[in-house]
C-alpha cells in the first residue's frame, strides 16, 4: 500500500508548522510585506520546520540520552549544515524548573541518526530536591545585598543550578542598578535555595543617503510614510533607529523627517550618530546574512533597533536582550558618540551569542562571549570596507575612549591595553570579561594572520606566542567560519577555553576535513595562546581503536578497522594478530578463523600516500569456548510497542501505529520510506554481544511497492558496525511479512550497532516495514 502518509505525515507536520508560524514566529505571517520578502519568508518557513522537527523529537531524545523522567528538553535552535547534518540545541527543565547550565546540543547526520551530543554539564539531575528551604523573600534580600544600591528588576524564580557540576535548587533574581560610568546593570544573582549563599552573579547587559560621524557618506535603508521618511529599514527585518535625547529609559523617538537625507557628519547634528548606528546595523545584518545565511540576530527575520544619545556624557555602548536593542552614548562632553562600525557589530553579535551558545557572562565563558563580539565586530568592519573606517584588528580605534588616540583593545597583542590577557592561565577567568577575552581575541588574530611582525591595510602588528610557537594564518574568512560554526553548533553556556579549543577543532574538521591544514592551524593557534599543545601528528593519520577483542577458537572473525586523515589512499597492516587472522591492506578489514587459544597484543597501522602513519593497539583473546553463555534477547523495544523509538534511534515518523500498514504483532512497527519521493529513513540500536556467545539477528520484513519490473529503485540496507548483511529492494516485494535471519556470532565480545537504512527515489513508493526484531544469544 502506498504510504499516502506522505500526505498523512505531511499533514501532521504542516499542522504543527502552521501553528508555530502563527504563534511562535509571527514574522513569517508577514511574508507579503516589505519587511519580510518572499525569499526571507521561505527561508524562515524552512527554519520553522527544522525547529518543529526538533521539538517532535524531544521525548525520544530525552530517553535516548538517559535523562530522568522529570527532565524535559525545550527546543532553542537548529542549525543545518550544507551536507544535511543537523545540530539541535535544547534547553532543559527539571520538574518544570529551568536548568541553568543544562543546555545541550544533539548532533545528527543527514539521515536523522544521532552522532553525538555536546552537554554544558555531564552531571545527573536525578534526586534534586525541588522544595526550597529558603523562601523567595530571603533570596531577594540576598540578591539586593549582593549588589549595593540595586533595586528589584525581576522577582526570584526557582531554578535548578547545574553549571558548576553540582546540581541543586536555587533562586535566580534580577536586580537593576547603574554602573559608575552610567551603564545600566541587570545583574542576575543565583542563590542557593537551601543555604542562601550566592552561587554566581552575571550581567544581563553586555557592554561593549546620510552622513555619519564615522561612516561618512553612505546609503541607509529608510521607509517612506506618507509625506515623511522614517529611519526604518524594511528590507532588514524592520530595524529602526531612535533618539533618546539624553534620556536613559524608554524606546526613544523614531527619526523622521520630510526629506530622505540625514545628518551632516558633525556631532552637533543628532542625525549623524543615528546614521552611524543605522548603517552599523545594516552592515552587521548583511555580513551575517551573506556570509553564513543567518537571517537577523535571532535568525528569525526580526530586526533589532538602535537607541542613540543615551544619557549625559555616557562613554559606552551596550546590548540588552530584553529590549533586543543596541544603545550608544555620546561620550565625554556629549561630543564623542560611540557609534563606530565595529562597536555596532560587537553589540549586535552579543545578540547572536545569546540566541545560540548563550555563553554565561562570567568567568572564562564570559571572556569567550566578549571575544565573540570583538571577532565579529572586526569581521563586520572588514566586510563593510568603508574608506572612513579602515578595517583592522583594533577595537574601537576611532571613538578615542581613552582620550589619547589609542584603541580600546588590540587583537594581535591584547596586553597592550594594560589589562587584557595574551595567554590562558588558571586565573584568567577571574579577570573582567573584557580582559579575559584577550585569550580568544589573540587566538583569532593568530589563526587569521599568523604570528610575528606584519603590516595589514597600513596597520603594523607584531603578535607574540607562548613559547615562541610559529603560527601560520589561514585567513580571516576561514577563521571566522570556524568560530561561527563552533559557536552555533558546539559551544554551550558553560564553554571554557579548553572546551572552546575542542569546539573549534570539531568545527574545522566539519568544514575542512580531518588532517586538514585548517585543523592543524586551529590547534597550533590555541597552543600559541597556551590552551593545550601543538598537535602531535599534524596532517597525519588517526586510527580508531576497536577496543579489546575476545573470540572463540574456530569462530569466523569480521572486524573493520577505521582510520581517517592523511592523504588518500591508506594502506593497512597489522602485527600480533592471532593465528588464522589477516588484515586487508586496502580496506582494513580483519577476517579469518582463529586457530590457537591465547591472548595477543595487536597493533594496526594505517599509512597514507605521503608515508605518514597512525596506529592503534589492543588485545585479542582467543578462548576455548568452554564457558557457558546465558541465552538472552539483547534488543530493547524489539516490537516497538512502547509507541516511541527508544532505545532505537530513528528518523522522525518511522515508529508507527497507523492501519495503512499492519504490524506483524501488536499495534506498532517500524515503517521506513513509502513516500513516493526522494527520502531516507534510518533505524539503529547499539548492543553488546557477550564473549563466548553465539548470536543471531532476526526480524520480520514486509516490502510493499508501487514499482514494477525487476529494476532496483528503492533500497533497504541492513548493516552491523557498517558492514552490510543484506540489501533489500522493491524487487523483493511480497505479500505479508517474511522472517529474515543472520548469524552474528563473529561479533561475540563486541559492541555492535545494528542499522537499517531505507532510501527511496523520486517517484513511486516502496515501503519497508520491520517488526518483531531480536538479537538472541545462545
Amino acid at each position: 500500500m502506498s504510504r499516502y502518509t506522505q500526505a498523512r505525515k505531511a499533514a501532521v507536520v504542516m499542522a504543527a508548522t502552521t501553528a508555530l508560524l502563527v504563534t511562535g514566529i509571527p514574522v513569517i505571517a508577514q511574508a507579503a510585506t516589505a519587511d519580510a520578502p518572499t525569499a526571507v519568508a521561505a527561508q524562515q518557513t524552512s527554519r520553522a520546520q527544522l525547529i518543529a522537527s526538533a521539538t517532535q523529537q524531544t521525548s525520544t531524545l530525552a530517553q535516548t540520552l538517559g535523562l530522568g523522567s522529570e527532565e524535559k528538553l525545550v527546543t532553542k535552535d537548529v542549525v543545518q549544515d550544507a551536507n544535511g547534518a543537523r545540530h539541535l540545541r535544547y534547553e532543559r527543565t527539571y520538574a518544570g524548573l529551568p536548568v541553568l547550565g543544562g543546555d545541550l546540543i544533539v548532533h545528527q547526520d543527514a539521515t536523522g541518526a544521532t552522532q553525538g551530543v555536546t552537554k554544558a554539564t555531564e552531571a545527573s539531575l536525578t534526586g534534586v530536591n525541588t522544595t526550597p528551604k529558603l523562601a523567595a523573600p530571603a533570596a531577594q534580600s540576598a540578591a539586593l545585598a549582593a549588589e549595593s544600591g540595586s533595586s528589584l528588576e525581576n522577582a526570584p524564580r526557582l531554578v535548578v543550578w547545574a553549571a558548576d557540576g553540582s546540581p541543586r535548587l536555587a533562586w535566580e533574581t534580577v536586580v537593576s542598578s547603574t554602573e559608575s560610568d552610567g551603564t545600566p546593570s541587570k545583574l542576575h544573582v543565583v542563590t542557593d535555595a537551601t543555604s542562601g549563599q550566592v552561587i554566581l552573579k552575571f550581567e544581563g547587559v553586555k557592554t561593549g543617503t546620510g552622513k555619519g560621524v564615522f561612516v561618512g557618506n553612505v546609503t541607509i535603508g529608510t521607509t517612506q510614510s506618507g509625506s515623511s521618511y522614517q529611519m526604518k529599514d524594511g528590507t532588514r527585518g524592520g530595524m529602526y533607529t531612535t533618539n533618546l535625547n539624553h534620556g536613559t529609559t524608554g524606546t526613544g523617538t523614531l527619526y523622521t523627517k520630510s526629506s530622505d537625507s540625514w545628518g551632516d557628519g558633525t556631532v552637533a547634528n543628532s542625525e549623524s550618530a543615528a546614521v552611524d548606528a543605522h548603517f552599523g546595523v545594516s552592515a552587521t545584518w548583511d555580513y551575517y546574512k551573506n556570509t553564513f545565511g543567518r537571517n537577523g540576530i535571532r535568525n528569525d527575520g526580526a530586526g533589532a533597533y538602535s537607541r542613540v544619545h543615551y544619557g549625559q556624557n555616557y562613554v559606552n555602548a551596550f546590548w540588552d536582550d530584553e529590549c533586543f536593542c543596541m544603545t550608544y552614548g555620546d561620550g565625554d562632553g556629549n561630543t564623542h558618540p560611540l557609534t563606530e562600525l565595529d562597536v555596532a557589530g560587537h553589540e549586535m553579535s552579543h545578540g547572536v551569542t545569546s540566541a545560540t551558545a548563550n555563553l554565561t557572562y562570567s568567568g572564562e565563558s564570559g571572556g569567550l562571549n566578549e571575544a565573540t563580539s570583538d571577532i565579529f565586530g572586526t569581521m563586520v568592519e572588514f566586510y563593510a570596507n568603508i574608506p572612513t573606517d579602515n578595517p583592522d584588528y583594533l577595537i574601537g580605534e576611532l571613538i578615542n575612549i581613552n582620550g589619547d588616540g589609542t584603541p580600546l583593545r588590540y587583537m594581535d597583542k591584547p596586553s597592550k591595553d594594560g589589562g587584557s590577557a595574551d595567554y590562558w592561565s588558571s586565573t584568567v577567568g577571574n579577570k573582567d570579561v573584557h580582559y579575559s577575552s584577550g585569550v580568544a581575541n589573540h587566538f583569532f588574530y593568530l589563526l587569521s594572520e599568523g604570528s610575528g611582525a606584519k603590516v595589514i591595510n597600513g596597520v603594523s602588528y607584531n603578535s607574540p606566542t607562548q613559547g615562541n610557537i610559529t603560527v601560520t594564518g589561514i585567513g580571516r574568512d576561514k577563521a571566522a567560519a570556524i568560530w561561527y560554526k563552533a559557536l552555533t553548533t558546539y559551544m554551550t553556556s558553560n564553554t571554557n577555553y579548553a572546551a572552546a579549543r575542542t569546539a573549534t577543532e570539531k568545527a574545522a574538521t566539519d568544514l575542512y576535513g580531518a588532517g586538514s591544514a585548517e585543523l592543524l592551524a586551529v590547534g597550533t593557534a590555541w597552543a600559541g595562546v597556551n590552551v593545550g599543545t601543538v598537535p602531535q601528528n599534524p596532517g597525519g593519520v588517526t586510527v580508531t581503536s576497536p577496543g579489546n577483542q575476545s573470540t572463540k577458537v574456530g569462530t569466523a572473525v569480521n572486524l573493520s578497522i577505521k582510520a581517517n586523515g592523511g592523504t588518500a589512499p591508506l594502506t593497512y597492516s597489522a602485527t600480533g594478530l592471532p593465528a588464522g587472522l589477516s588484515i586487508n591492506a586496502s580496506t582494513g578489514l580483519i577476517t579469518g578463523t582463529p586457530t590457537t587459544i591465547g591472548t595477543s597484543n595487536v597493533t594496526v597501522t594505517a599509512k597514507d600516500s605521503a608515508n605518514k602513519t597512525g596506529t592503534a593497539s589492543f588485545t585479542w583473546a582467543v578462548t576455548d569456548g568452554s564457558s557457558t553463555c546465558t541465552p538472552a534477547q539483547l534488543l530493547g523495544n524489539a516490537g516497538f510497542e512502547t509507541g516511541t523509538a527508544a532505545p532505537w534511534t530513528a528518523s522522525s515518523g518511522v515508529v508507527d501505529s497507523s492501519s495503512s500498514q499492519a504490524a506483524h504483532g501488536g499495534t506498532w512497527k517500524a515503517w521506513m520510506n513509502g513516500y513516493g519521493s526522494t527520502h531516507t529513513d534510518t533505524l539503529s540500536q547499539t548492543v553488546t554481544i557477550p564473549a563466548n556467545c553465539k548470536a543471531s539477528l532476526s526480524f520480520y520484513l514486509h516490502v510493499d511497492t508501487a514499482e514494477t519490473g525487476t529494476t532496483v529503485y528503492d533500497k533497504l540496507a541492513v548493516t552491523v558496525n557498517g558492514t552490510a548483511l543484506k540489501t533489500y529492494s522493491n524487487v523483493d516485494k511480497a505479500t505479508g511479512y517474511q522472517l529474515r535471519t543472520f548469524d552474528l556470532s563473529a561479533y561475540a565480545g563486541q559492541t555492535v550497532t545494528l542499522k537499517f537504512t531505507g532510501t527511496e527515489d523520486s517517484s513511486l513508493q516502496t515501503s519497508f516495514v520491520i517488526d518483531d526484531t531480536s538479537i538472541t544469544t545462545s
